[in-house]
């Protein structure tokens, strides 16, 4: 996350907390004609349930609220609330931890090793530093190069594989 998600995400968490749900994370992307403002929301672990259209929606009048009287962001902005999904982004080395094991895609700010985008499974977290597997060797990425992460999601798993064409039987 930049400067800018950093300091709305640490506004914007405790308005989250006390609904009941957790900020994962927020993604600020200025632009000429507007500003987009994401925020990433979950249930805490062991929920059993997922997050809805109605916990988007308490969360974005909550914020917005809250936005309209802290005044975080100059010039107009879209407020966007959003579920992680099956692709859900990582922003935190407790995320990465958590996933362990997942395949990630990685943007970084920075080429490391002459790449700036990387696709390996987690393999485990080690203070400000995420470690991949990736092209039969461990790498190391520092948490402060990561520009975006998301979860590749496992389509066979979640049942959501295109069917292979059979043959057909007369």
């Amino acid at each position: 996350m930049n400067a800018k998600a950093n300091e709305i995400s640490a506004l914007l968490s405790p308005t989250v907390d006390a609904l009941g749900l957790v900020l994962l994370g927020v993604e600020y992307l200025p632009s000429p004609g507007g500003a987009v403002l994401r925020l990433y929301i979950d249930l805490p672990e062991g929920g059993d349930r997922q997050v809805g259209i109605e916990d988007c929606e308490a969360v974005s009048r909550e914020v917005s609220a809250q936005l309209d009287v802290s005044d975080p962001i100059s010039g107009h902005y879209t407020l966007e609330v959003s579920s992680p999904g099956v692709d859900r982004p990582l922003f935190t080395p407790a995320q990465f931890a958590r996933f362990a094991g997942e395949e990630a895609k990685v943007g970084l700010k920075l080429p490391q090793d002459g790449r700036r985008k990387l696709q390996g499974r987690i393999l485990r977290v080690q203070g400000d530093e995420i470690v991949f597997h990736l092209d039969g060797a461990e790498v190391v990425v520092p948490l402060e190069n990561i520009d975006k992460a998301r979860l590749v999601p496992d389509w066979a798993a979640l049942g959501m594989a295109p069917k292979k064409p059979g043959k057909k039987t007369s």
